[in-house]
């Protein structure tokens, strides 16, 4: 049987057919000893594995991070950011050009050329411009940032900058920047690398003076030069725990190229630097007028606007190292709120302090009420602090203690009004019965 066997002619071990004219048999060396392939099955073979390829590099595109990002225009940003954040006209207009700049770069790159575009305009790479926020505590900056990502719906990370300090020293890398950005997006690189971080406090690690210190500034300048190769963009490597890096751990690698980076900080002192660089004044032949000489800046003049005037050198002067400043291209400055727009910020957001507190307290049937003359004194009181819409919150707690405390052990409907002697405490809140 084995040699009868042997004397059969070889066959396709797919269809079955021997080798003709318009047919060959090819050897396939494998654990199965005397298995062939024909020539039309080795081509149906070959398409067949083509179409899966191209069928798995399309699901591969359907499910880019970007193939569902909408980028909207500018104007749509800035109405969305108008829904929430009171003021601030210019940076929330110089925010929206940027993001909206930033993700229609991100769609180019990742879609390919445009047909569209004029040659030589196809082949020119866009660069990434990250954005510094200046302006006071509860100005807004934070919020700004927070409905940004939320609008786009991409990742989204704050982190403070006081918290770092150069490699090999106690505290944080700035590779934990990325981390958080990584465990926001729920541990999916490629949605991490479209993220957008929040770096707070920025002003904090400007280094202690404008020359060179013959000391380490481990948390000052050493963490302005860590921060460079990340805002530009590279390939960092994170540890997925945290912490302090060791070499015998696995890293997280992420390219930051297509991270968004939005700085910001109160930058307390700055409007003087302002102030000294315009006072400035050139004695001689060409400025003869008396009133030349001395300071030309009157000490009464608005913060706000000299942190609209601020230039890159007024931030060297600062503390900051000329080549961080040159990686935040961006630069608006957020103007202190008035009393006019934390009346205002009370009240028209879609997530104002007045709506939710009465929300609270519609849950325990409890109408609650603000009297105009009650906004204007708590909006009072916050301006004399001194910590802008941030100091509203500490300021409703206060004043809606008693009111939270007893209301859920009343039974029935009730209503209570605040009224400007309440907020100034010569009168107790009341709950009254309807």
């Amino acid at each position: 049987m084995a040699k009868s066997r042997d004397k059969q002619p070889p066959v396709c071990g797919f269809c079955g057919e021997s080798a003709g004219e318009r047919k060959d048999l090819f050897f396939i060396p494998s654990m199965y000893e005397g298995l062939s392939i024909c020539s039309d099955c080795l081509c149906k073979g070959h398409e067949i594995v083509s179409e899966v390829r191209t069928q798995k590099g399309n699901k591969k595109d359907e499910s880019s991070p970007l193939s569902g990002l909408h980028v909207p225009s500018p104007k749509e940003i800035k109405a969305e950011l108008d829904r929430f954040v009171i003021g601030q006209e210019q940076a929330k207009k110089v925010l929206s050009v940027a993001v909206h700049n930033h993700y229609s770069r991100l769609k180019a790159k990742f879609n390919g050329k445009d047909e569209a575009l004029p040659p030589e305009l196809a082949e020119v790479e866009l660069d990434k411009s990250n954005v510094l926020l200046l302006g006071p505590t509860g100005s807004g900056k934070t919020l700004l940032a927070q409905t940004l990502a939320k609008m786009l719906d991409v990742p989204f990370a704050i982190t403070d900058a006081t918290t770092l300090t150069e490699a090999g020293y106690v505290g944080e890398d700035v590779e934990n920047i990325l981390l958080r950005l990584y465990q926001a997006s729920g541990n999916d690189i490629e949605r991490t690398q479209i993220g957008i971080i929040y770096i707070d406090e920025l002003d904090k690690i400007s280094r202690k003076g404008e020359n060179a210190s013959i000391t380490r500034d481990v948390s000052g300048e050493g963490v302005q030069q860590a921060l460079l190769k990340i805002l530009e963009g590279t390939v960092a490597n994170v540890p997925p725990q945290g912490g302090r890096k060791h070499p015998n751990q696995e890293f997280l690698h992420i390219d930051t190229s297509n991270i968004l980076f939005i700085c910001g900080g109160a930058f307390v002192g700055l409007d003087k630097v302002v102030k000294r660089r315009r006072g400035r004044r050139v004695l001689g032949f060409g400025d003869n007028a008396p009133e030349a000489i001395g300071p030309a800046v009157e000490e009464s003049e608005d913060t706000g606007k000299l942190f609209s005037e601020c230039e890159p050198e007024d931030l060297v002067h600062f503390g900051l190292i000329p080549e961080l400043i040159g990686r935040l291209p961006v630069l608006t400055a957020l103007q202190p709120l008035d009393k006019e727009a934390l009346v205002r910020v009370l009240q028209e957001p879609k997530n104002a302090l007045v709506k939710q507190y009465r929300r609270l307290l519609a849950m325990e049937n409890v109408d609650l009420q603000f009297s105009p003359d009650a906004l204007e004194e708590l909006a009072q009181a916050a301006v004399e602090r001194g910590t802008g819409a941030r100091g509203l919150r500490a300021l409703m707690e206060k004043l809606m203690l008693d009111v939270m405390f007893s209301a859920p052990e009343r039974k029935g409907k009730s209503r209570c009004i605040i009224t400007a002697e309440v907020v100034r405490g010569d009168a107790e809140p009341k709950l009254e019965r309807v």
